[in-house]
């Protein structure tokens, strides 16, 4: 058997295998019933090719050779239909046209005109062509370059970064196939040794799995697949060779080898890039997410928040004599108004900072500042409303240098809400605030005897809309979203935040951790 008889056997297996794998694996597509025909006339056209090389008898080699002379007609043909379905275009008219052409090319392919029978070149059979022959390589040559064509157009037109990808690969193997099947013309035409067929036989292995499965997306696949087909060729090519029994065996145990490690290598890039791909494919959900959420923070912030804000100054001009004097028993229920509004427009801001502080876009005025201080200011603030409600509350602060740099404003914040959670979640008993200077890190710790956390609500902490499973029934108000607040805030300070209980009825004690 020559080399060209091998790669031409080679041909028709692993074009007919690999085209009766991807019909297989979605039987509905129409893209890869298109691919299965065009699998079957380059099978059909190997499996003649060896008929036609390998034979000693003349009348033989003929008769392979109208069959391959046919397949290699259908091959553009099928190949033209395949392209149309790949870049989603109909183009009927056209393919019909090319269809009725190349079926009258296939019955002309039976007469001397085309034809004249076979003759021994280069060592085996080959086409002895007739007068008209000249017709069947420039239809071959017409409708492959329309196919390529209309792949560089679409190409061209597409913004699609995927597609393009399809494209572009499915392109390089057509350039390579018929780039290599055209080279079977050159003995007819000028005198040449057909090359080709070696390409084919390369594209068949790329192709089959690039193309159909759209798993294009990387030259990686393309690489190991052509990698991996050329050293299998080369040890199958010394396979073949007459060698002894025991030469043989030696070859046969390293052809498997490779075989496995083409398979396996293959294989393990194609994982790489479907992992690739599942990656791709939830950065763009996790976009789409952020630009939602970003849009209905936006809706909140300008709308919900704006409105409220209305509704709060209009109970607040009504509460003061501008409009006339109220009667005495409408203000208890202006000033119920005008404390939800209040209440309303602090639960939105409340969200808003949370989310701002989450997402990395809350802005910070950093500059020298004094953490005691800080700390301090908002502790008598609050003082009162932690008393108002029977609480003890007390504020320890060790001697040492509380000086940082950040954002006192936001810092300042973020403590109010510790402290403020502190207060919704104790009924009873007392709050103590401990801030000291580690030597590496400045340190406020608040500790309450509240409802204490459940290992289940410690998870939830610090997440967007997160909530203890008791923090609803105290706390109506809550919207989870001011311990994100807090974790944004710490930790754009180069800080951590953490919550610590023994359990819920044992008190919670919040740690912030700030370097100086």
């Amino acid at each position: 058997m020559n080399i060209f008889g091998i790669t031409s056997i080679m041909i028709f297996f692993s074009s007919i295998g690999f085209g009766l794998f991807l019909y297989s694996s979605n039987r509905e597509s129409n893209l890869n019933k298109s691919w299965f025909v065009v699998s079957i006339f380059v099978a059909l056209w190997g499996l003649a090719l060896y008929g036609v090389t390998s034979t000693d008898n003349e009348s033989v080699a003929l008769n392979w050779q109208y069959l391959l002379d046919i397949s290699a007609l259908m091959i553009p043909v099928t190949y033209f239909s395949f392209v149309c379905n790949l870049i989603k275009v109909n183009f009927n008219f056209l393919r019909r046209t090319i269809l009725y052409f190349g079926a009258v090319l296939a019955i002309f392919t039976v007469t001397p005109y085309f034809k004249i029978g076979v003759m021994n070149k280069y060592g085996f059979h080959w086409i002895n062509p007739g007068p008209y022959y000249i017709i069947f390589p420039i239809f071959f040559a017409t409708v492959t370059f329309l196919s390529l064509a209309l792949l560089i157009k679409a190409y061209i037109k597409t913004n699609d970064l995927l597609f393009k990808a399809q494209i572009r690969n499915t392109l390089l193997a057509g350039v390579i196939g018929f780039g290599g099947g055209i080279t079977n013309f050159f003995p007819q035409v000028i005198n040449i040794y057909p090359f080709g067929n070696y390409f084919v036989l390369l594209y068949v292995f790329f192709m089959s799995y690039g193309v159909i499965k759209y798993k294009l997306l990387s030259r990686k696949i393309i690489s190991a697949q052509l990698l991996s087909g050329a050293i299998v060729l080369v040890f199958l090519f010394n396979l073949l060779q007459p060698d002894s029994i025991v030469n043989w065996a030696i070859k046969l145990l390293l052809f498997i080898l490779i075989l496995v490690f083409s398979i396996l290598l293959v294989r393990g890039v194609y994982k790489e890039v479907e992992q690739r791909e599942k990656i791709q494919k939830l950065a763009d959900d996790l976009q789409k997410a952020n630009q939602g959420q970003a849009s209905l923070m936006h809706f909140m912030n300008h709308q919900v928040k704006g409105r409220l804000g209305n509704i709060k100054n209009i109970f607040a001009e009504l509460l003061t004599d501008d409009y006339g004097t109220m009667p005495d028993d409408s203000k208890p229920l202006l000033e119920k108004g005008l404390d939800e509004a209040d209440i309303g427009v602090n639960y939105v801001q409340n969200i808003l900072k949370g989310a701002s502080a989450e997402n990395g876009t809350l802005p910070y005025d950093m500059k020298p500042m004094d953490l005691k201080s800080t700390v301090t200011e908002v502790f008598e603030k609050q003082k009162d409303k932690a008393e108002a409600k029977g609480l003890k509350i007390d504020l320890d602060v060790s001697d040492g240098d509380y000086s940082m740099t950040g954002d006192s404003l936001e810092l300042g914040e973020a403590v109010r809400n510790l402290i403020d959670n502190s207060i919704n979640y104790t009924i009873e008993g007392s709050i103590k605030l401990h801030l000291f200077n580690n030597g590496n890190f400045l340190r406020l710790e608040i500790k309450d005897t509240g409802v204490g956390l459940s290992p289940e609500d410690k998870a939830k902490l610090f997440k967007s809309g997160g909530r203890g499973e008791e923090s609803i029934k105290i706390n109506t108000n809550s919207t989870g979203y001011g311990l994100v607040f807090v974790k944004g805030v710490v930790e754009a300070h180069k800080g951590k935040v953490w919550a610590e209980s023994e359990g819920r009825g044992k008190g919670s004690a919040f740690i912030v951790e700030l370097p100086k």
